[in-house]
């Protein structure tokens, strides 16, 4: 241990973070092998770069932004069948997991706990989990396969969460079968002054790596090399938060194996011209997602001949890719980018600083950021009513939150 610390004390000299052991001494033995590991597993070039970028002026690129080419789910008409049994063949020689991203806690729905454990407020009291498990196990009997089920935790409510897979016996899934557990990597969050802060419990205040985490997460856990072993094919990849997620669709599955693509996104057309939502796009003639802050008012209201918006396809977290995609996108991390957010944390003379505003960056990474990493890739138009429930807010925000998706999801399955 003596040997480790003067090596950690040399590593935090060198990037100027010797602060990080200023209450060493003071940990229970525990906390100052968590401490150490913490130290030696952090890439603090990439720290001192990150810091660097936050003081640069963010200046929006010359790149060329043009629409994207999709696909209307209802307006296939003949190929509807032709590209369905494709994929339903696909899907019956077990050829597809799903992978859902359940990393986040249920605060801003004023839950405690993992937000997949959260009740929408059903008459059944279902949690999130429990109703994309239900989805599951109805396509696993009507295709007569069991899909597997990855669920990417993070630090934060790993423990909580398979705690109450078990206490609700898997919701009838097979437990190291069927079902599998890995965990979201993170990063430590820095103050104003590129020092790593250091959370209440004395080691270092780390945050989740964004949802582009995703590849990283599932090749060095891995998740890859398991599924690989089990024959998986493509994987689906959607959040928690959605009730409605359609996480085995033979139609989405078809297209991308006719076209010979390894990524296929769904889409739901924008409510209206200036939603704030991500859109589809290709970026320099690669597929890519604009964030709605990029887009220019006369983009945003720009309509093709049949006056379907030119930049209306919303990103809504549905990505089917290709294994071997994943993990090439998983080789490298993703450009992070930065937010500005409220942190507790202990200073250097060990009190507790609770802050009323802003005071320290986390860095994350976008899925969508990696699209780039493919020439062409599908964009299928689904129905928002039928595949798109989000649970982001309190009922109090009227949009995207229990009420809204309860309403959906009990229309959906005729449950009024």
């Amino acid at each position: 241990m003596k040997n480790r610390l003067e090596e950690c004390k040399a590593i935090l000299k060198k990037y100027g973070q010797e602060h990080l052991l200023n209450h060493y001494e003071k940990l229970e033995e525990k906390d100052k092998e968590k401490l150490l590991n913490q130290i030696e597993n952090i890439n603090f070039e990439l720290i001192k770069n990150l810091y660097a970028n936050t003081k640069k002026e963010q200046k929006q690129g010359e790149d060329k932004i043009t629409p994207i080419e999709y696909l209307d789910k209802y307006k296939l008409y003949d190929d509807y069948k032709y590209y369905e049994n494709i994929g339903k063949k696909a899907i019956q020689e077990g050829k597809l997991a799903a992978v859902t991203m359940a990393g986040g806690q249920g605060t801003r729905l004023g839950h405690n706990g993992p937000k997949g454990t959260y009740d929408i407020g059903l008459d059944s009291h279902k949690s999130l989990f429990e109703l994309l498990c239900d989805s599951l196990k109805e396509a696993g009997k009507k295709y007569g396969v069991n899909i597997p089920w990855f669920i990417m935790t993070s630090k934060e409510n790993n423990k909580a969460t398979i705690e109450f897979f078990e206490k609700n016996k898997y919701f009838g899934y097979e437990k190291d079968k069927n079902i599998f557990f890995f965990i979201q990597g993170e990063l430590p969050m820095i103050d104003t002054e590129g020092k790593i802060l250091i959370g209440e419990n004395g080691l270092i205040k780390e945050a989740a790596d964004g949802h582009g985490g995703i590849y990283e997460s599932l090749v060095k856990s891995g998740m890859t090399k398991k599924m690989k072993q089990m024959g998986i094919e493509w994987v689906f990849i959607g959040g928690v938060d959605n009730c409605l997620v359609k996480m085995v669709d033979p139609v989405l599955m078809g297209v991308a194996i006719s076209k010979g693509v390894t990524v296929a996104c769904k889409s739901v057309v924008k409510a209206n011209p200036h939603e704030k939502v991500g859109v589809f796009c290709k970026r320099n003639g690669k597929p890519n997602v604009i964030e709605y802050s990029e887009i220019t008012e006369e983009m945003a209201e720009a309509c093709d001949e049949d006056g379907e918006l030119l930049y209306g396809e919303s990103h809504i977290l549905c990505n089917l890719f290709n294994i071997d995609a994943i993990e090439k996108m998983g080789a490298n991390p993703l450009p992070y980018h930065v937010a500005f957010k409220k942190a507790t944390y202990i200073d250097k003379d060990g009190n507790l600083v609770v802050p009323d505003s802003p005071n320290a960056y986390k860095f994350e990474a976008f899925l969508f950021d990696a699209f780039g990493e493919v020439d062409e890739m599908a964009v299928l138009r689904v129905k928002r009513e039928e595949e798109f429930a989000p649970v982001k807010n309190a009922d109090s925000a009227g949009v995207d939150c229990p009420k809204t998706a309860r309403d959906l999801y009990k229309k959906f399955y005729n449950l009024d």
